[in-house]
């Protein structure tokens, strides 16, 4: 009787476990992520399942005996395109052909050209009507096809007075537009991509990349002599790694190598991007991306492809991430993972070169090492956000509400539905919901844009009283002031005589010194007022103003959400620590007459403006919006300005300095500063390495 208990027990829960929902993803051996708007990484469900693999068991005739099959896998393959048809093309690089298949894989035909043999050829694309164009890499040209394979037309190297003499012609990647214009991307062209019309003439680059130019670049350029800079190494922009279009014409490129910035372009046809997004970098990481070698480069985009909803997604070769994103260049998500050492893991990439994705949004990745493409499926988590987001990118924010409700369903941390869901509720005129919504979405324009119309509404409603309000204190304050103007109590609050107390009268020095700061740092220096006491209470003053800064100031100027107290007072007061101990020590050798305990009174008092103004305007930025930004900025760098000037004021009179020698105090302080962080490096540095030698040498003794 007790078994069967037992028995009825095991069988209950074994019951409950069949019913439990099944996690559909559990075979997927990648993770998926997106980012929230502080960088924050997400884990989210997947986003696209593997469908499988195509190009692994090709076949061709043997040489010696044409009625026979062979093995004939694919050979460090470069590149892969798929048609309006649905058939897929691949530049065979190592087998000097082009494999024609069908999306399921089943071989249609090799592509190849016996009296005229490709040579590595890494680019193929196909036009609608069936032209093939091949970017034959290795034999320098590109070669356009018919649709049963026959050559039409052969483009060279162009002659035109435009290209330089040492531009070297080896095509990587080739696209066409609707025009039959070639854009055609060429290894380590740091002009851009090479622009051919029907005929082969050249029409110009198009779309290069930008120099990037270092602040050091920068100094250089200053200071060096024309002589001196030309035996510098020539900064060039990075080359185009690949280009792609969509059905409404727009080219897309990606970029690689030390880009940090643009590596994603969306460019119309004059070749402006118009990707407002784009400063930023494109590619994503996880944290624990580390390369091999430990040299971080940054993501390594070698393709781009746009799917039938306008998303573009780019893969990284480098960290073997797919990272997809909206049409305006929004992170949706990104996934993938680098295969183990030594096995093949579907989902997982060996060395992703190349992608495309097919009319019902399925995605082929190419993978060289493997030599295989690897098909993918968007699940519904992928399909759901797919369908919301391409309501809002079109306007429709009101449609796209239940979708993206959908989508949180799924995952309450996917930052793109809260920017979804505010923009349908400023369309529905929810403000306050949209700046929440905003908010938790990271988007400062729209908090801003519906605080304005939340103050709008306001303003409107109260207007009438507001106005009474400040007109009756206007004429209660006028009248006040005549009929008081001649009594004696206000005289004598005038004529009061002041506190004697020495703190108190510190204190006073310290305000004194916003509007005398020359009277007032003269003061200190000759008549030794000031105490350690009143700039050690400002001090504080000017550290609690830094939290409350940070706290109190409006998402609309500050996105921060989290305000680290311990690492600002240590990052405020080091420095300042710092700059005290340096100024004391160039003014004991450059003819300083201020002594230590003036410098720390004097720099003290000096930091008051960000008290005076840095509070108020942290309180005020919660009226603000971003039609407002350039006074807050003014104010903001005035505030910066006259801490500038009154630090210039101390040096000058607390060390009885000329202008000349208080630039020069100044320089020198800095210099200084820079020096003793360095030395701080070194000793932390080396006394990190004298305790790891102590302690091996302590767990050696300790063994024997």
């Amino acid at each position: 009787m007790k078994i069967h208990k037992w028995g009825l027990v095991l069988s209950f829960f074994l019951l409950c476990a069949a019913l439990l929902p099944a996690t559909a993803f559990a075979s997927v051996k990648y993770s998926t992520y997106t980012k929230d708007s502080r960088g924050n990484l997400i884990w989210l469900q997947p986003a696209y399942f593997p469908l499988g693999v195509i190009g692994q068991n090709l076949l061709a005739p043997d040489p010696g005996n044409k009625t026979v099959q062979m093995s004939s896998p694919m050979k460090n393959p470069k590149d892969i395109f798929i048609d309006a048809k649905g058939e897929v093309y691949i530049a065979d690089t190592g087998n000097n052909r082009i494999v024609h298949m069908t999306e399921s894989g089943q071989l249609l035909r090799y592509i190849t050209l016996p009296e005229n043999p490709f040579n590595k050829p890494e680019g193929v694309f196909v036009t609608n009507d069936g032209s093939i164009y091949v970017a034959d890499t290795g034999n320098k040209r590109v070669l356009k096809l018919d649709a049963s394979g026959k050559v039409m037309q052969e483009y060279k190297r162009p002659e035109s007075r435009y290209i330089p003499d040492t531009f070297v012609f080896d095509p990587a990647k080739v696209m066409v537009d609707e025009r039959e214009f070639m854009y055609i991307a060429v290894h380590g062209s740091y002009e851009g991509l090479v622009m051919l019309d029907p005929k082969g003439k050249f029409q110009g680059f198009f779309g290069a990349n930008g120099t990037a130019i270092s602040p050091l670049d920068a100094l250089k350029r200053m200071l060096y002599t024309k002589k001196m800079y030309a035996n510098e190494v020539a900064k060039r922009p990075e080359p185009i790694n690949s280009v792609a279009t969509d059905k409404n014409g727009y080219i897309f490129t990606v970029t690689g190598g030390t880009a940090t910035t643009n590596q994603l372009k969306k460019l119309n046809v004059k070749g402006d991007n118009l990707l407002r997004s784009s400063s930023k970098p494109f590619g994503e990481t996880a944290p624990w991306d580390v390369p091999a070698d430990g040299v971080m480069t940054g993501p390594q985009l070698t393709d781009v492809a746009v799917d039938q909803s306008g998303n573009m997604i780019v893969v990284d070769q480098q960290n073997k991430y797919i990272s997809h994103y909206d049409g305006s260049g929004n992170l949706l998500y990104f996934w993938g993972g680098a295969s183990a050492i030594g096995s093949s893991q579907v989902g997982l990439l060996k060395n992703p070169v190349a992608l495309d994705v097919n009319e019902r949004n399925e995605l082929f990745v190419l993978d060289d090492q493997e030599n295989i493409v690897q098909v993918f499926r968007l699940s519904e988590f992928g399909q759901k956000v797919d369908q919301a987001n391409q309501l809002t990118l079109a306007g429709r924010y009101e449609d796209s509400e239940q979708p993206w409700r959908e989508v949180l369903r799924l995952n309450g941390q996917f930052a793109p539905a809260y920017l979804g869901l505010a923009k349908s509720a400023f369309k529905k005129e929810q403000y306050e919901t949209a700046k929440d919504l905003f908010k938790e979405a990271g988007n400062q324009q729209g908090y801003s844009d519906s605080f304005w119309q939340i103050r709008m509404l306001w303003l409107q409603g109260n207007f009438s009283w507001i106005a009474s309000v400040i007109l009756l204190g206007v004429i209660l304050y006028t009248v006040t002031d005549k009929l008081t103007a001649k009594r004696e109590f206000r005289a004598r609050w005038r004529n009061r005589p002041k506190s004697q107390n020495r703190f108190l009268s510190n204190l006073r020095l310290a305000l004194h010194v916003l509007k005398h700061p020359i009277d007032g740092f003269s003061a200190i220096h000759y008549e030794n007022k000031g105490s350690y006491l009143s700039a050690s209470i400002v001090l504080l003053g000017v550290y609690a103003s830094l939290i409350i800064s940070q706290f109190a100031t409006s998402f609309a100027f500050n996105t921060k959400t989290f305000v680290d107290i311990y690492s600002t007072f240590t990052q405020f007061f080091i420095v300042w620590i710092a700059w005290i101990v340096a100024n004391y020590l160039v003014s004991s050798i450059y003819r300083g007459e201020g002594r230590f305990k003036h410098i720390f009174i004097g720099s003290a008092y000096a930091l008051l403006p960000y008290i005076a103004i840095g509070i108020p305007l942290a309180f005020i930025s919660n009226v603000m919006t971003m039609s407002e930004a350039s006074i807050y900025h003014f104010v903001g760098n005035a505030m910066t300005v006259w801490i500038g000037l009154l630090i210039f004021w101390k040096i000058q009179n607390v060390h009885n300095y000329t202008f000349g020698e208080t630039i020069m105090n100044v320089f020198l302080t800095l210099c200084t500063m820079l020096v003793i962080g360095v030395l701080i490096f070194i000793i932390m540095g080396l006394t990190s390495d004298l305790g790891s030698l102590l302690y091996q040498m302590y767990q050696e003794v300790t063994l024997r």
